[in-house]
């Protein structure tokens, strides 16, 4: 065994100035001390687990790297466009890569193959005579059962992610003898290990939650010290997530219901169990539905009941900078690259819970905001939106006027295709002032509102349409839109979906909702056109302001298609060097090289 414990770099992430928010993640150790200094000292060990969570996923972590990843990931859905012509998002949108230059294989892949190989070096090499593991009062009760629950969720957690992003997956876990596995990194034989069908491994991953979900305290007692710390809670979200993505067409070719039923008892579960906690998670609200759902992304995230998990916190002002409208500039510029489509903001209903589409719906095009689902108004910056630091005198109304000039529409390093900038997880930040504040940003990645929509979903498709109802109205009940009734199967299945596109929104699940419903298979580019918006998965759309305020709705300039190429982009391409080095592996349908590209990957070594 090598000496030393294989050293991991997250410096990237450190670009964007943080803090952990809790005792237990400010004590990372130093991942260059011998194993047997690492795991023959208690505070080492729990160093060594502290810093497996910086692998934990974070759709913050692009806003590091403005040049490239500046921007949402639903910038590679019909939810979103980004600006800036170089990010890695334009050429997943259109399918403009090879498994050899594909820019989200080294983010998605490499990281979460390498936290895994830290979960199993902790869970081989972590000892209970060192950790300690005695009855105590409060959240240290049993030490090393607790720890080594968290690192078995953390390494489900991570093989799911490989899962969402590439399909098959290898399990990597214990072998014949029950002993974690840890590849030699630098024997290229180690990973030659086949897959496991996405479908089976989602299956393992619910089971592993299954192994740990009672061990860990539900929610900590102390969070405090625990905050951004797996839970009981967070292996309940995590098996309710597997099994209703294993239910889903895409795992499910052959519509088992009693799929749907094990992930509607899955989410059942988890409301159960909190239902019966001193302090249960709840949806963020404060009594003020054309508000609490903004406030939900920008109050502080440690003070957030809804939140279940999340990626650490983030002191910085990048979020800001890369959302707010370009107008917005004096000791920092605004270079809001994140544009909504016209596709998704024609999602939002009246407020009366009619579609802007129906029939008797009070919808004006020309006025396309008044009476709309609160969340519009609380994720979306439009023109006449009022913005702008009020302390700092910055307030005012938003101006996207086509082609006007020292406006919001288009500056130089930023602005807007579709009409649109994103406001979710934008707080009103003054840009003239000579000290410019930085702001707490903490990545959901499990938070209640999700559990109810998963709830809502899988009864639906069990047959339990009725009971279904009642949890998608609670989230719905948040924002004072009202309940939905007597729905068919059929008829609530299309509004849980859209509900799930606007409620979950640039909180990375629109790329995964869209596939597992395999939504593209339903049409196509050239047969959708007759569709409104809001179903309209290939072309994208904005709205266009004339001089005199008028709305002309159309492409989206720039970036108005999005390509899927069936099976090819259901996944993600593993790393060709992967494929190469560890052919057992195979690479995804539709991702093989051709001649050619061999050619010039050989040419280019």
């Amino acid at each position: 065994m090598k000496k030393n414990i294989y050293s991991i770099l997250a410096a990237a992430l450190l670009l964007v100035s943080s803090a952990a928010c809790s005792d237990f993640l400010d004590k990372e150790v130093d991942l260059s001390m011998s194993e047997e200094q690492v795991f023959s000292n208690k505070d080492n060990t729990r160093g060594f687990l502290a810093n497996i969570y910086t692998n934990l996923p974070d759709g913050f972590s692009g806003y590091t790297n403005g040049q490239f990843l500046g921007a949402s990931r639903d910038c590679m859905t019909d939810n979103a466009v980004s600006y800036w012509d170089v990010h890695y998002y334009n050429s997943v949108l259109i399918d403009a890569y090879n498994a050899t230059n594909h820019p989200f294989t080294g983010i998605f892949y490499n990281p979460n193959v390498t936290a895994i190989r830290k979960t199993n070096q902790f869970l081989k090499n972590a000892r209970e005579s060192v950790v300690g593991n005695a009855e105590a009062a409060g959240d240290d009760n049993h030490l090393y059962e607790r720890n080594m629950a968290e690192a078995r969720l953390l390494r489900a957690l991570f093989h799911f992610e490989l899962i969402c992003w590439f399909g098959d997956c290898p399990i990597i876990a214990e072998d014949e003898n029950g002993v974690p596995i840890i590849f030699d990194l630098g024997n290229p034989e180690a990973m030659n290990m086949s897959r496991t069908p996405a479908a089976e491994a989602l299956q393992w991953v619910a089971d592993q939650c299954d192994m740990v979900k009672d061990v860990l305290p539900f929610r900590y007692a102390n969070e405090t010290s625990n905050w951004g710390r797996v839970n009981g809670a967070t292996a309940y979200a995590l098996k309710s997530r597997a099994l209703l993505y294993r239910a889903s067409k895409l795992n499910n070719r052959s519509g088992d219901a009693s799929l749907w039923s094990a992930a509607a008892q899955a989410a059942r579960d988890f409301i159960t169990k909190n239902s019966s906690q001193a302090y249960p998670y709840r949806l963020y609200s404060t009594g003020n539905p054309n508000n609490d759902y903004y406030e939900c992304f920008v109050t502080n995230p440690t003070l957030n009941n809804e939140f279940i998990l999340c990626r650490s916190v983030w002191l910085t002002r990048e979020i800001e900078l890369f959302l707010a409208p370009v107008g917005f500039s004096g000791t920092v510029n605004a270079t809001g690259r994140v544009n909504p489509t016209q596709n998704f903001l024609n999602c939002y209903e009246m407020a009366d819970g009619k579609t802007i589409e129906e029939a008797g719906a009070a919808y004006d095009p020309q006025n396309p905001f008044a009476g709309r689902d609160p969340r519009l108004e609380q994720t979306i910056l439009h023109h006449g939106s009022t913005w702008g630091n009020v302390a700092a005198g910055e307030q005012r109304l938003i101006d996207i006027t086509n082609g006007g000039e020292n406006n919001d529409w288009q500056r130089l390093h930023g602005g807007t295709l579709t009409g649109y900038y994103t406001k979710k997880f934008l707080n009103n930040m003054p840009f003239e002032v000579p000290n410019v504040p930085t702001y707490s940003h903490a990545w959901p990645i499990f938070r209640y509102a999700e559990v109810l929509l998963n709830a809502a979903e899988a009864l639906n498709e069990a047959g339990q349409s009725a009971e279904a109802m009642t949890y998608i109205n609670q989230v719905r009940e948040r924002v004072g839109m009202p309940p939905y009734s007597g729905l068919n199967q059929a008829q609530l299945r299309e509004r849980i979906r859209n509900e799930r596109r606007i409620e979950l929104c640039f909180e990375d699940h629109r790329w995964h909702d869209a596939r597992r419903w395999m939504i593209y298979e339903d049409q196509t580019a050239a047969n959708e056109t007759t569709k409104p918006y809001s179903q309209q998965y290939y072309h994208l759309y904005g709205a266009f302001i004339g001089a005199g305020g008028s709305i002309t709705y159309g492409p989206a300039q720039t970036r108005n298609t999005l390509v899927f190429n069936s099976p090819k982009s259901y996944y993600l391409p593993l790393p060709d060097s992967e494929v190469k080095r560890a052919p057992n592996l195979k690479q995804n349908p539709g991702w093989e090289l051709s001649a050619s590209e061999e050619t010039e990957t050989e040419t280019a070594k």
